[in-house]
C-alpha cells in the first residue's frame, strides 16, 4: 500500500511534466482538470507480485504467469493510450489476446474448459466495463476493493487469496489520491488493468460451477448493470457506442446534482449488499443460489430503469 502511494504520487508528477491532463467537456464529468495515468502504480505493485506467486508452486502457478503476461498487454496498451489516443479496435485485440492468455491459464490449472471460456469472456468484458465505469472520483477503485474483499468472504484459497490482498492493499495506496476529491485519475492503463484483476480474482473461484459462478457475479452487479443497460441503450439508438459519453446511471446522478463522493458511496452500498447476499447464499442448493442472483439482477435491473425514466422526465422539464 506504501509503495503503491509512493507511485502514484510520482505517477502525478510525470502526467504533470507530459501533460497529460484530462480537461473538463461535455463527454466528462469532472469540473478541474486532473492528470491522469495514475493506475500504473498499481499495477507496478501488482504484476511483481503476481510473478513472484506463480514461481511458489501452487495450484494456480499457470493463472498467475499467464495473468500476469496478459496484464502486461492490457496495461502496456493503456499507458500507449493515456499519452497518444489509439483505435478502440486496436485496445479491443489486445484485450482479447490478454483475455485467452488467463483463460489458458485456468485451463492448464487443471479447470474445466467451460470454464475457461466464461473467464476469458469474463476478462474480455471487465477490461472495458471497468474503463466504462471509470468516471468519477473513487468509483472505479473502490468497487476493486470492495470486489477482492467480497470474493475473499467466498472463499479465494491460496494464490488466490494473496493476490486478492495485494490488490486490496495497491489500490488502497492510489485511493487517498484518487478520493473523495481526484487529484489523479486512473487512466485507461488503470482502469483496463483493474477490471483484468477482477477477472483474475474471478479465475482462482474455488469450485467453478453454475450456481457458485452466479454468486460470485453478484459483487460485481453495481458495474455489470449499469454498462451492460447502457450500451444496450446505446446500440438500440443506433449511437456509435464505443465513444466517451456520459450517459451511465452514475453520470446522470452526477449530472443531477449529487457530489461524486455520494455517487460513489451508493454504488459501494450496492456492492457491499450484494456482497452479503452472495455470502448468504454460499452452500445453499444450486436453483437457490441461480434464483438468488437472477432476482438480484432483475431488481437491479429495475432500479436503474426506474431511474433512467425519472431523469429522462426532469430534463424534459427542464
Amino acid at each position: 500500500m506504501l509503495v503503491a502511494f509512493a507511485l502514484t504520487v510520482l505517477a502525478r508528477r510525470y502526467a504533470l511534466a507530459r501533460q497529460l491532463i484530462d480537461a473538463p467537456g461535455e463527454r466528462r464529468s469532472h469540473a478541474v482538470a486532473t492528470p491522469r495515468g495514475g493506475g500504473i502504480a498499481i499495477v507496478a505493485v501488482v504484476l511483481p507480485a503476481m510473478l513472484w506467486l506463480g514461481t511458489r508452486g501452487g495450484g494456480g502457478q499457470s493463472i498467475c504467469l499467464l495473468g500476469a503476461m496478459g496484464l502486461a498487454l492490457v496495461a502496456g496498451i493503456g499507458w500507449i493510450d493515456d499519452h497518444r489516443p489509439l483505435s478502440p479496435w486496436v485496445r479491443l485485440a489486445v484485450h482479447l489476446v490478454a483475455a485467452m492468455l488467463l483463460a489458458g491459464g485456468v485451463a492448464a490449472s487443471g479447470q474445466p474448459i467451460w470454464w475457461s471460456i466464461v473467464v476469458c469472456l469474463l476478462a474480455l468484458g471487465l477490461v472495458n466495463v471497468w474503463n466504462f465505469m471509470d468516471g468519477i472520483d473513487g468509483l472505479a477503485s473502490t468497487q476493486l476493493v470492495l470486489v477482492a474483499l467480497g470474493f475473499l468472504l467466498l472463499g479465494l484459497r491460496d494464490e488466490g487469496a494473496l493476490l486478492a490482498c495485494i490488490v486490496v492493499a495497491a489500490t488502497l495506496g492510489f485511493l487517498p489520491l484518487n478520493a473523495p476529491k481526484a487529484r489523479i485519475f486512473l487512466g485507461d492503463v488503470g482502469s483496463g488493468a483493474l477490471g483484468y484483476l477482477a477477472a483474475c480474482l474471478i479465475a482462482f473461484a474455488p469450485a467453478p460451477e453454475v450456481g457458485v459462478t452466479a454468486l460470485w457475479l453478484l459483487p460485481l452487479s453495481p458495474f455489470l448493470i449499469d454498462a451492460a443497460l447502457t450500451l444496450l441503450s446505446r446500440i438500440i439508438r443506433g449511437e456509435r457506442w464505443w465513444t466517451p459519453h456520459v450517459q451511465h446511471m452514475y453520470q446522470r446522478c452526477v449530472q443531477a446534482g449529487h457530489a461524486h463522493v455520494v455517487v460513489t458511496s451508493g454504488y459501494a452500498v450496492w456492492a457491499v449488499l450484494s456482497i452479503l447476499l452472495a455470502i448468504s447464499m454460499a452452500g445453499a442448493p444450486q436453483p437457490v443460489m441461480i434464483g438468488a442472483f437472477a432476482t438480484w439482477y432483475l431488481f437491479g435491473v429495475t432500479i436503474w430503469l426506474i431511474f433512467r425514466v425519472r431523469h429522462a422526465r426532469r430534463t424534459r422539464l427542464s
